[in-house]
């Protein structure tokens, strides 16, 4: 863990106050895979963007190669050469739901429901003991990701914040918090980034870099 934590905190050195609570977010994050339970992430705007990316590195190859297991690949290898192309091209993932992904259940329970409720929705629904639920807000007070932590904490679901410098609402309820040292959103987006790009990176060498 902690040579890519060094490697974050050499290039940003102004997240050296978050070093602690962010190798707690990655561990927390092996701990959930290890256990056999999933990731499942929200934001909005450019965060529900973020949201998407770290999906997106977590789904599949990020620096290692992972290949799927071998007793899956004779069973596809076994239906011939379509079979082999799957066999030889598939890649192991790390389950992650961005929250965002499904618009049909998001435009109708927004325009049915209530638009601040649709994240709770999703995680209620969806999550199960054990999952980590990761809310994105720069300024920790988007209505939706409190929402989503209420649900989590039904759901027996641990929360963790990524935030800014603003202390918003949000983080009475996330039991972890991940701030970085500024409060203008895309200032706050230019850290979370890398700090997410790290989580992805150590848990990927965690499970596959051996």
């Amino acid at each position: 863990m902690s040579a890519i934590i060094d490697s974050l905190i050499e290039r940003y050195p102004a997240l050296s106050g978050s070093r602690q609570s962010i190798e707690t977010l990655c561990q927390w994050l092996v701990e959930t895979y290890a256990n056999g339970n999933r990731l499942l992430v929200a934001g909005n705007g450019g965060s529900c963007a973020d949201a998407e990316h770290i999906a997106g590195e977590l789904l599949k190859s990020f620096k290692y190669h992972r290949p799927i297991d071998p007793v899956d690949q004779d069973i596809l290898r076994s239906f011939g050469e379509e079979g082999i192309i799957l066999a030889d091209n598939l890649e192991d993932g790390l389950p992650c739901i961005a929250l965002n992904s499904h618009i049909g259940f998001v435009t109708a329970f927004c325009n049915d429901v209530d638009p601040n409720l649709f994240y709770a929705q999703q995680l209620y629904a969806q999550a199960r003991k054990g999952d980590l639920f990761l809310g994105i807000s720069t300024s920790g007070n988007a209505q939706n990701i409190y929402y989503a932590m209420l649900a989590a904490r039904v759901k027996g679901v641990r929360s963790v914040l990524l935030t800014g410098n603003k202390h918003g609402k949000c983080e009475k309820l996330a039991e972890l918090v991940v701030s970085v040292p500024a409060g203008e959103p895309y200032l706050v987006q230019e850290y979370h980034l890398p700090i997410y790009h790290a989580m992805c990176a150590l848990v990927e060498e965690h499970f596959y870099g051996k």
